[in-house]
């Protein structure tokens, strides 16, 4: 939990550093993962600085790439979908689940994502394999947090390992 401080600090003050325009030293994306019993469904939302983000769909894809651009939106959210479907995959119980993407907003100087994992019936474990940024730096941190029943996981995952496993 001490180190999990620091992280959040770091983060802080990459985010400000964006906000003055200097470029962010630190490569990290976050993944919240609740777990909503009622519904029975996984909600998943991913942050993720805007401007690395653009940066690795553009490298990709080769196209260009503008996340608040409102007309270029519907181009935008394939390259979002079929990134985060590449790099982000989750295991429940077990077994391989599929996500629905859902749709990305842009908050500040990050991008946030939201996918969902329906008919989740029971949550005993979940395996996250996270390579987000990856293939853009070197350094990329992760961090996952995953919370049912008001109970939260979370961990950081530093290149190149890409997996967490959360047993309830």
């Amino acid at each position: 939990m001490h180190k999990l401080k620091y992280i959040l600090l770091f983060f802080c003050f990459a985010f400000f550093s964006v906000k003055a325009g200097v470029k962010h030293p630190l490569h990290v994306s976050t993944a919240e993962i609740n777990f909503n019993a009622k519904d029975k469904i996984l909600e998943i939302s991913c942050k993720i600085f805007s401007d690395d983000f653009e940066a690795i769909l553009a490298k990709l894809y080769k196209q260009k790439t503008d996340l608040s651009n409102p007309n270029m939106k519907s181009a935008m959210d394939e390259l979002v979908k079929k990134y985060l479907l590449t790099h982000l995959q989750l295991k429940t119980n077990g077994k391989a689940v599929a996500m629905n993407y859902i749709g990305f907003e842009i908050d500040h100087e990050a991008t946030n994502i939201y996918l969902e994992v329906e008919k989740v019936v029971a949550l005993k474990s979940i395996e996250v394999n996270d390579s987000i940024l990856y293939d853009m730096f070197d350094d990329q941190m992760s961090i996952i947090h995953v919370v049912k029943d008001g109970k939260r996981k979370s961990t950081k995952i530093l290149y190149p390992e890409k997996k967490f496993t959360a047993n309830f």
